[in-house]
């Protein structure tokens, strides 16, 4: 077997097809190849290690599984917690910041030290964090595990140290946060409640002190138990008992009433002064039946009840409590303002919601003016001071999930004019009705970087549409959407058409993307084997969309030969299979059977009226042949110089002619070989290829595309593919067996298939893998336009695409272009395959292009032009190109440049035309590459790697010599390899979460900026004076009483509390762990400016308090003079 591996090696490296002689492919990495070169090359490189460092930097979109949510009402910064173990602090546009905890334990609660610049959080693993927000990137500064208590639920009163932290068992204990130590002080549940009672009373539901005096806890216990305790006395002062569970309280301010919500859909309204039953029991949404009982409804899950000076009756906001019978109703977030109830419908259910006030203290009038609610998958704040509760103009891209994302594409120093020109498209369809106040939710302070230059971010979604995104200086905000829809005919309803059996549902979901920036040439790949192709316009046309149809059919059985395996030289798997041909499936008696040349969907064939922005031009679409279904598109390339638009999928390539609407080339892989085929193919009856299996091919495509598993599986090598489809099938048969982890990347694979629509891979049956043969067929995994040289005695380059396919081929097809404007609209492109062939283990899956000096050569383009603009008789429209040249190219074109060919096991550097293998670099052996890009980083390029084992690796280019490999992210979920792609400046972005972008970056230099480019969480605001009640009102008991918790909760009065209780962890926050965490010199010149920031404005102040108390002490002296002069000569009688 070794001698035999040996021949197959020296076969390749000898191969007639690459006779410039690729080294074997044990050779080492980022070394020279034995193999004569035409030239000696040499190229500074000035690309090192230290230049690369892997950094999260931001996350746009609302976090994906909320649980809990928290304000500051001084900072105005907003908290939102998730299932994950994530909490995300907003403020102001641009103050944005994720943070994780690293147990991963859902957040259960948040708690604000309200203008202190921290955070509490409480996660279902039953321990407390504190967070530092006075940085950038916030840190623990410590925790507190609870070893026998779980925690349900935590208060922290304001300007209070004291956090009150309720258990699953009924108990109350009492926590120090500044040391984050239990105090010995506990409010015991069998002490809380009556002696006689015989039920545990359940887990504490809430916990809040009395506005009127600070020394009395409200707990409610969720059996409908709700005690007042005397903190001071030790002992209850009442204790109510209600037939109905409770799952909130909330006190009037004066403190004298409180408002419960129970399970049945019910408030109680209770008065301190008689707490035998409740003064007001109400059903917000319960009729009275003709038995003249209540309908039942629906718990009410949170109620707050706030108070307004500008008016009489308060405003009572609650979640939840609709009647049972009303099926199918939206989740409800009611408002109720005296005795108008309006009633707000959500599109998703409501997980929290918050109302905000003007003033921090709970005893004052609490002025609401916005509501914040937080729902499964959005966020929206209603604004309460209008009558009609409009919502806010959300300024955070809360919207990116509104149909699941399907693709990304990540565009870095775009043109610059694009960005407000699709801004201006976009606003004008941009919804109304918003409200005209300014977001509530504006603190912490940002600026924009000095190092921040146009990026976009474009994500295709499943209903079809594309959204266009502004990424400038890690912002997101959407300039831009675009209906694909629009391009076809309506299915009708009860038609059982074509479309509607071949994709179940999402028939028009996006596949694939390309876009030029400079020519805004976009084209579209859809789920249902169709691509459109879109030109940008600043005026509206009235105009028809060509349709092209193609037939791409393989008639081969593109698989090797294996009686003649020995004798044909080819790159095996590590494994030593090789794929055997199937036998033929029984003929199917399906309606499929009789489908032929039909596409499967239809397009639009009348006049159609093309808003501003992107307007369809084109349309390709491969059809059905003889009963079986077009396979997806599995790759995509367009080049506006040339005019010309590339597509291939399993079945072969087609080379569309865009300006001309014609095909140049529509040819199945081994077609394109010719003679120089490497692998011996068996040839089949095109009656057999046309053979379906019932049971297995119905003509149905994945259910959804955010699961198009199948689709992306023609990037994995070709035995790789038939490891993972036998044990898929395993799996299913021995589960307990099969879903043991597996090695590398097959467990989050096999894993992703019991996860929900968004996140799982397709359940449905597709035609891409109805049958095993249709797997060994050897599919176009990459294309791309390039000046380049197709021959071996070529002297200049000329335009050629390089075609990649999924057993590691490289096709070079050179094309003849028309140079002359008007021979290029009237003369034909010819189309002439060369077969000439390159060699790499696995997939091909990208090519980049670099001249003789190391730089980065990109493809020629021409400039946009509005070709729907009024004429102008002295500016003719004309198409100006540019790098297109291929009669007279640049000096250093004559030399030859360098082809990098990158697949998923390896990376090769060629020399052309000679198509020398000048480097080579084993990527990995073990896994396989995912998604890689030639990017530029640092006024260099590199070429930068993501593997389906997490690592992200970073390649020299030439040499390919390895400057960065880091484990950063595992591939859990098919939806990471989907989206995840790399952008020039260092930077790469995926989907972390359905409905979350999490961007990142590689360059060390981006790192260190990084500081000055996030915002700050915290800014120095002198918290709120409480507002003098007056002397009538504090003297009849109107104030709140203050006492002093430190007597009653401290060690010396309450002693320490019990070891095994709880367990203190000290955070990386401290001052040691905060220099680090915020970034070295960096972060402490930013605390330092900030601490003089917070003394001078302190000193400020003072000097303003100063200066006011010496006028007020002259002002008191003049008066008092002139009293003593006016009063001095009265006798004692006279006053």
């Amino acid at each position: 077997m070794k001698k035999f591996r040996k021949v197959l090696d020296g076969l390749t490296t000898s191969s007639p097809v690459n006779p410039g002689g690729s080294p074997a492919c044990g050779s080492a990495a980022g070394t020279p190849s034995t193999a004569p070169t035409p030239r000696e090359l040499e190229i500074q490189e000035t690309l090192m290690s230290e230049h690369f460092q892997i950094c999260k930097t931001v996350r746009h979109g609302v976090p994906y599984q909320p649980t809990a949510l928290a304000f500051d009402p001084v900072q105005k910064i907003l908290a939102i917690g998730s299932r994950s173990g994530g909490v995300r602090l907003l403020g102001r546009p641009g103050v944005d910041c994720h943070c994780q905890h690293e147990s991963g334990a859902a957040v259960l609660q948040l708690q604000f030290l309200i203008n202190e610049g921290a955070l509490v959080t409480a996660c279902a693993d039953d321990t407390l964090h504190l967070w530092n927000l006075r940085q950038r990137r916030p840190a623990i500064l410590h925790s507190l595990k609870f070893n026998r208590e779980r925690i349900t639920f935590c208060h922290l009163p304001f300007q209070s140290k004291w956090l009150y932290v309720g258990t699953e068992r009924g108990n109350t204990h009492i926590v120090n946060i500044e040391s984050f130590i239990l105090s010995g002080y506990v409010i015991m549940w069998n002490k809380a409640i009556e002696l006689s009672t015989k039920t545990h009373p359940g887990p504490v539901v809430h916990l809040s002190d009395s506005p009127k005096d600070e020394g009395k806890l409200l707990i409610g216990f969720e059996s409908g138990t709700i005690v007042m305790w005397d903190l001071r006395a030790k002992r209850t002062d009442f204790r109510i008992h209600y037939d109905e569970a409770i799952h909130s309280v909330s006190w009037h301010h004066e403190g004298r009433q409180f408002m419960c919500s129970h399970s049945d859909g019910s408030l109680s309204m209770w008065n301190l002064r008689n707490t035998a039953k409740p003064f007001q029991v109400t059903f917000p949404h319960g009729k009275t039946q003709r038995d003249g009982r209540k309908e039942s409804c629906k718990p009410i899950l949170k109620v707050e009840y706030k108070t307004s000076r500008n008016s009489s009756e308060a405003f009572v906001v609650f979640s939840g409590g609709l009647s049972y019978d009303k099926a199918g109703r939206r989740p409800t977030l009611t408002i109720m303002h005296g005795k108008a109830i309006t009633v707000l419908e959500m599109d998703y259910p409501i997980v929290d919601f918050l109302v905000l006030c003007e003033t921090p203290y709970l005893n004052e009038v609490q002025e609401p003016y916005a509501v914040v609610v937080l729902l499964e998958k959005d966020f929206v704040v209603v604004d309460l001071t209008q009558s009609n509760f409009p919502i806010f103009e959300n300024p955070y891209p809360m919207d990116i999930h509104e149909s699941p994302v399907t693709c990304t594409a990540y565009f870095a120093n775009c043109p610059p004019d694009i960005i407000p020109m699709l801004y201006s498209i976009g606003a004008k369809h941009k919804k109304t009705g918003y409200s005209h106040k300014e977001w509530p939710v504006s603190g912490g302070t940002w600026t924009v970087g000095s190092q921040t230059y146009p990026e976009i971010i474009i994500t295709g979604h499943a209903d079809g549409s594309i959204k266009f995104w502004d990424a400038t200086a890690i912002t997101l905000q959407m300039l831009y959407k675009l209906k694909t829809s629009k391009v076809f005919e309506k299915p009708k309803s009860g038609d059982v058409g074509r479309s509607a059996e071949l994709v179940e549902e999402d028939p028009y979901a996006v596949q694939m993307i390309s876009w030029c920036p400079q020519s805004r040439i976009f084209c579209v790949v859809g789920i249902s084997a169709h691509v459109i192709l879109y030109r940008f316009s600043k005026h509206d046309a009235n105009t028809t969309i060509t349709s092209l149809e193609v037939r791409l059919q393989c008639e081969m059985e593109d698989v090797i030969s294996p009686s003649d395996t020995e004798n044909t030289p080819y790159f095996s798997d590590p494994s030593g299979h090789s794929p055997q041909p199937q036998p033929p499936s029984p003929r199917s008696n399906t309606p499929d059977s009789v489908r032929d040349s039909i596409p499967c969907l239809k397009v639009k064939d009348r006049m159609i009226r093309m808003p501003p922005g992107y307007q369809a031009e084109l349309v390709v679409q491969l059809l059905w042949v003889d009963g079986e279904p077009p396979q997806q598109i599995t790759s995509l390339d367009l080049n506006s110089a040339y005019g010309l638009l590339a597509l291939g999928n399993c079945n072969g390539l087609a080379i569309v002619d865009y300006l001309q609407k014609t095909i140049l080339l529509c040819m199945s892989t081994l077609e394109l070989y010719g003679s120089a085929d490497p692998f011996q193919r068996l040839t089949r009856s095109p009656r057999k290829n046309r053979q379906s299996t019932s049971g297995t091919h119905a003509p149905c495509r994945s259910k959804s595309p955010t699961s198009g598993f199948f689709s992306h599986l023609f990037l994995l090598s070709f035995h790789s593919l038939i490891f993972l489809l036998l044990l898929i099938h395993l799996s299913s048969i021995f589960p307990d067996i099969f879903l043991l982890p597996h090695p590398l990347f097959l467990s989050p694979l096999l894993h992703s298939f019991s996860e929900s629509r968004e996140n799982s891979f397709s359940r449905s049956r597709s035609s891409s893998v109805s049958s095993i043969d249709r797997e060994t067929k050897e599919a176009v995994t990459t294309l791309q336009f390039a000046e380049s040289y197709g021959r071996k005695s070529d002297t200049l380059p000329t335009p050629c695409l390089w075609v990649g396919t999924s057993l590691g081929l490289v096709l070079i097809i050179p094309m003849s272009i028309p140079t002359d404007e008007q021979e290029r609209q009237e003369d034909p492109v010819t189309v002439a395959p060369t077969g000439t062939v390159l060699m790499l283990k696995g997939s091909v899956l990208r090519f980049g292009f670099l001249d003789c000096g190391g730089a980065l050569i990109n493809s020629p383009y021409e400039v946009w032009r509005d070709q729907h603009a009024p004429d102008d008789s002295d500016r003719p429209r004309k198409r100006k190109l540019v790098n297109f040249s291929p009669s007279s190219s640049q000096e250093a074109s004559g030399d030859g440049d360098l082809a990098v060919v990158c697949s998923e096991r390896q990376a090769k550097v060629f020399f052309m035309p000679s198509q020398a293998c000048l480097y080579v670099h084993n990527i990995t052996e073990s896994s396989f590459v995912l998604r890689a890009d030639v990017v530029s980083v640092c006024n260099s390029v590199c070429l930068a790697c993501f593997c389906a084992n997490g690592h992200i690796m970073t390649l020299s280019l030439p040499s390919l010599r390895p400057l960065l490999d880091v484990s950063y992210l595992p591939l859990t979920d098919m939806r990471i390899a989907r989206t995840f792609c790399f952008t020039n400046g260092g930077q790469a972005l995926y989907l972390c979460s359905p409905t979350e972008i999490q961007r990142i970056t590689y360059s060390q230099e981006m790192c260190d900026n990084l500081q000055e480019m996030l915002g700050e969480l915290f800014t120095p605001i002198e918290t709120p004076e409480a507002q003098n009640r007056g002397f009538l009102k504090g003297f009849f008991g109107g104030n709140a009483q203050t006492f002093d918790r430190e007597e009653l909760f401290g060690e010396a009065a309450a002693g320490k509390a019990s070891r095994s209780l709880a367990q203190h962890i000290p955070g990386q926050g401290g001052m040691e762990g905060m220099k680090a965490a915020a970034g070295g010199v960096v972060g402490e010149l930013a605390r330092a400016r900030i601490a003089l920031d917070e003394r001078g404005q302190r000193l400020g102040e003072l000097e303003e308090r100063t200066a006011l108390m010496m006028t007020s002490a002259d002002t008191f002296s003049k008066h008092a003079h002139e009293l003593m002069l006016k009063c001095k000569d009265k006798k004692w009688y006279q006053f």
